[in-house]
């Protein structure tokens, strides 16, 4: 079933503005014209991001939608395509986010925009403790670009979550997949995106 709809999400401090959602973006507009592609801005409390989502892709075709995620992304990305049955590619996807994200209480800037400020709230951890699925039901529909050169994320906890499914683990490389235009394409054919 080929993926007419299409969501980004992206990761803790990020936005839409990010490069990898930018060069999906920009590919999607120029070879998937079919492709309706959302990227919306998350707030930083996990609870009110999913309802954001769940409320946007609410009249989506479950059978014709997919979800890239992005580190913290790819946490959100892993909990909608259980929640819909939609396939997913993570990109240095959390795994532990609410262990990872506590030290991070108090007052954040936007990476893109440092002007942008946010509070990262004590609540926020529990929220992301109540989206944690404790293991992915079906391996086929999952794709994971994995860098083992990540400076935030351990690789091999990220490996492990994902079992059965397919893997590319990138040698080096770094936590912002800096050469993601060179996987872009596996990670959108994974997808099968309607042409």
């Amino acid at each position: 079933m080929p993926t007419t709809h299409l969501l980004y999400l992206h990761g803790f401090r990020s936005s839409p503005r990010s490069t990898k959602a930018q060069l999906v973006r920009q590919r999607i507009e120029a070879r998937y014209p079919k492709v309706t592609l959302w990227c919306p801005q998350l707030p930083p409390s996990p609870r009110e991001a999913m309802a954001l989502v769940m409320q946007g892709i609410a009249d989506w075709p479950r059978k014709h939608m997919a979800a890239v995620g992005s580190s913290l992304g790819g946490f959100y990305a892993t909990w909608v395509a259980e929640q819909t049955g939609c396939r997913a590619a993570l990109l240095n996807p959390a795994v532990h986010p609410a262990r990872d994200l506590a030290q991070y209480i108090g007052e954040q800037t936007s990476w893109h925009d440092p002007q942008e400020r946010f509070f990262f709230r004590p609540e926020f951890v529990d929220e992301l403790h109540a989206l944690n699925c404790p293991a992915i039901t079906h391996p086929e529909r999952y794709f994971a670009l994995i860098a083992k050169g990540d400076e935030v994320l351990d690789w091999r906890e990220m490996t492990g979550r994902y079992p059965g499914a397919q893997i590319r683990l990138l040698e080096g490389s770094d936590h912002a997949i800096s050469e993601f235009a060179e996987h872009l394409d596996d990670v959108l054919t994974f997808l099968d995106l309607a042409t």
